[in-house]
């Protein structure tokens, strides 16, 4: 990660930090009437193909301790109404600012990838994460419905992780090596722009 877009990162985290702080805690009280705790989501991913980080989110699920994997429509259930609205306009990743401002993420990137993935395909993710891991990024902003779609037809977690293996690693690697090779201020702040366009429209 070059300086600049470590303080371009420090920056937009620090306003928006300022800004969502509020919205955050309405958030946070809201999960905690409705589901108890924990109010948080910590998961583990990979910031480079050797190195973990823990990733924060609100909850969205009840919880479920064996939980692994990705999430298709074998966990659909355990998704609270409150998780379902929280999801669908991304306020859920709210909290990893923080680990934007830690250095773990940055806003633009490819998406932080679960363990047993950098596990399975090595040299693809070697290559995906010479990019910090990202809030956002080309793929989330090209395939992220797509794969949820695609998620959402399956019926078990080993048809979930048979799919996201064999359709949505290769086609979101495409996509982050795209980004890589185009990687600059100016691209990123046309995909944040984007991003920020298509959660609006969801309104």
């Amino acid at each position: 990660m070059t300086p600049g877009k470590r303080l371009f990162d420090l920056v937009l985290a620090l306003v928006a930090a300022c800004l969502l702080a509020l919205p955050a805690l309405i958030i946070a009280i809201w999960i905690l009437i409705r589901s108890g705790r924990p109010v948080f989501y910590l998961a583990e991913r990979m910031k480079t193909p050797d190195q973990p980080f823990r990733l924060w989110k609100f909850r969205t699920m009840t919880v479920d301790r064996t939980d692994t994997g990705v999430s298709g429509g074998d966990k659909s259930a355990r998704i609270t109404r409150e998780g379902r609205i929280l999801r669908r306009y991304r306020l859920d990743e709210i909290p990893q600012i923080w680990n934007i401002l830690k250095g773990d993420m940055s806003i633009v990137g490819p998406r932080p990838p679960l363990p047993q993935y950098t596990e399975a395909f090595p040299d693809l993710y070697r290559e995906v994460l010479q990019c910090r891991p990202g809030l956002t990024g080309l793929a989330t902003l090209h395939f992220h419905r797509h794969e949820a779609w695609l998620l959402a037809q399956c019926r078990d977690a080993s048809e979930t992780d048979e799919v996201y293996r064999r359709r949505c690693v290769p086609r979101k690697a495409h996509l982050d090596l795209i980004y890589r090779a185009k990687r600059s201020l100016c691209y990123d702040i046309v995909i944040l722009g984007r991003t920020f366009g298509q959660v609006l429209r969801r309104k």
